[in-house]
């Protein structure tokens, strides 16, 4: 009898950080900067990312440290779960909260953690460092909706 994966039964909530820290496909998406419509609240996605991400392998170059260096750098909890409809929408960390699947490129299914560069779902030799791209210019670098 075969055991069902971890993320199908257990909830956000219930799962140690090591299982919550292996939902990541490591899209780097949550690194690119986002305007949020003060009037609207809709949330925009730019192309332009954090300074301290690593291409090509879309790795955080200080992820332990994040939020001292980057203190706006958004650490995802189970506890947020209700709020995030700002993450991409091929996020499992999204996709599990809205009880959805995770996409068949995600590399829990695959086994290959380059399967989300594969897919072409992550910024590997995408976008722009915050540090080359002044703030007052990232609304000419929108690129979606959330």
């Amino acid at each position: 009898m075969s055991q069902t994966v971890f993320w199908m039964r257990k909830s956000l909530r219930d799962m140690t950080r090591e299982e919550w820290e292996s939902l990541c496909d490591g899209c780097a998406r949550c690194c690119l900067h986002k305007l949020e419509d003060e009037d609207s609240g809709d949330v925009y996605y730019t192309d332009v990312h954090c300074r301290y991400l690593q291409q090509p392998d879309c790795r955080c170059s200080n992820y332990e440290d994040r939020q001292k260096k980057v203190p706006h750098c958004v650490w995802l909890t189970p506890d947020q779960a209700e709020s995030f409809f700002w993450l991409p929408d091929t996020c499992a960390y999204r996709l599990l909260a809205e009880g959805k699947p995770l996409p068949e490129w995600h590399p829990l299914l695959t086994g290959d953690p380059d399967s989300v560069h594969h897919a072409g779902i992550s910024l590997s030799g995408k976008g722009y460092p915050d540090d080359q791209v002044p703030e007052e210019e990232w609304e000419d670098h929108i690129i979606w909706k959330a």
